[in-house]
């Protein structure tokens, strides 16, 4: 059975990523895809590279407070974006319709029902946001990436299938070929520092502040800093001795992934399936602001099994963080288990398990795909 599905997603690489690898493996499966993406600066950057498949950018919005004036512009462009959708879906030919989370897949989602077509949702947090809370009335299942989220839609078909990884994700990498992508010597230990898709102050400025007390002949760093950060961290770099490369976003994390000795990142679900895959030891600063402070539930997941270090920014210091690098690149033992527990909580086939979902689903009588 080939068929035709629309993935929306996009607004944070935590909803486009998996997003895109649902889209590699459906069409490695026969299916016709089209990505839905937001206009975001940051889904532009984090599109390109990925040629053979099709996006289109939608209009969407955050929703605001309900008794807020602005709701009434949101109201509005959730009536226009959806009305553009229902036509992007019977141009299409449209089979099923799967919204990765977040507003931009709200809309896609709405047309999808209103059309009578397969829809499906995943929420790849430990807790969801009013987004996808909003967005699972519309859905015949909703798809969890940690199965700690399913309490959460008491009213809701479930199938917990974990959170999908890129294809570039899963295959082998040479540590010198990933060395040699970021002008590194493959011998020496390397921090990645990840800021995330919306950007870290905080975490980069204490971060900035640790690496003056780093020794640069023994560490080197990736300093991926989020569009907004960008200038202002590369600027503070040129004072530092230590081989580094800093950039807002990154095409190839798989080498940054493969090269790295531990990592200092956000806690999106996104981040930590491809860390978990990759067994890569990582000390989680929740993003204090996300809905739901689900960033912090996320890591809580991680932490409980003993992949993962957390530590809140409000409790963030030079010292502490500092301590906690110099912990993990003396003790090997530590590095050693929670790259193990790591590699225990990513479930490999998480792309594929989606796709035979969409598949059975459309499958059903009700919707007349045999």
């Amino acid at each position: 059975m080939s068929l035709k599905i629309v993935i929306a997603c996009g607004g944070t690489g935590g909803h486009l990523f998996p997003g895109i690898a649902v889209a590699q493996a459906a069409q490695a499966r026969g299916h016709e895809v089209r990505v839905l993406i937001s206009e975001k600066n940051i889904d532009a950057l984090a599109s390109e590279g990925h040629d053979q498949l099709r996006f289109e950018k939608i209009a969407a919005i955050a929703m605001p407070p309900v008794l807020s004036l602005r709701m009434v512009k949101f109201l509005w462009r959730c009536w226009r974006t959806t009305a553009a959708c229902k036509k992007l879906l019977r141009d299409f030919g449209a089979d099923a319709v799967l919204g990765m989370g977040g507003f931009t897949s709200l809309p896609p989602l709405y047309a999808g029902r209103k059309l009578k077509l397969p829809t499906l949702l995943h929420e790849s947090n430990a807790i969801p946001g009013k987004s996808n809370l909003l967005s699972a009335r519309f859905c015949d299942l909703v798809l969890l990436g940690l199965g700690e989220c399913a309490s959460y839609f008491p009213k809701a078909r479930t199938s917990v299938v974990g959170t999908p990884l890129r294809e570039a994700l899963r295959a082998p990498v040479d540590r010198q070929e990933a060395a040699a992508f970021f002008g590194m010597d493959p011998q020496r230990p390397v921090l990645l520092v990840m800021g995330g898709s919306q950007g870290a102050r905080g975490v980069n400025e204490t971060v900035l502040s640790v690496i003056p007390q780093l020794d640069p002949q023994s560490l080197q760093i990736i300093h991926l800093t989020g569009p907004q950060e960008f200038n202002a961290v590369q600027a503070a770099y040129r004072a530092f001795p230590h081989r580094s490369h800093v950039a807002p976003f990154c095409q190839r994390m798989e080498y940054a992934y493969a090269l790295a000795t531990l990592c200092i990142s956000r806690a999106g679900a996104s981040s930590l399936t491809e860390l978990s895959a990759f067994g890569l030891p990582t000390i989680l600063i929740p993003y204090p602001h996300a809905a739901e402070d689900h960033q912090t539930k996320n890591a809580e997941v991680f932490t409980r099994a003993h992949a993962a270090l957390m530590v809140q920014e409000r409790d963030l210091s030079t010292g502490r963080l500092l301590n906690m690098i110099q912990d993990l690149l003396t003790h090997e033992e530590a590095r050693r288990n929670l790259q193990s527990n790591m590699r225990n909580l990513s479930p490999a086939n998480s792309a594929e398990l989606v796709c035979t979902v969409i598949e059975e689903l459309c499958a059903e009588p009700r919707f007349g795909r045999k």
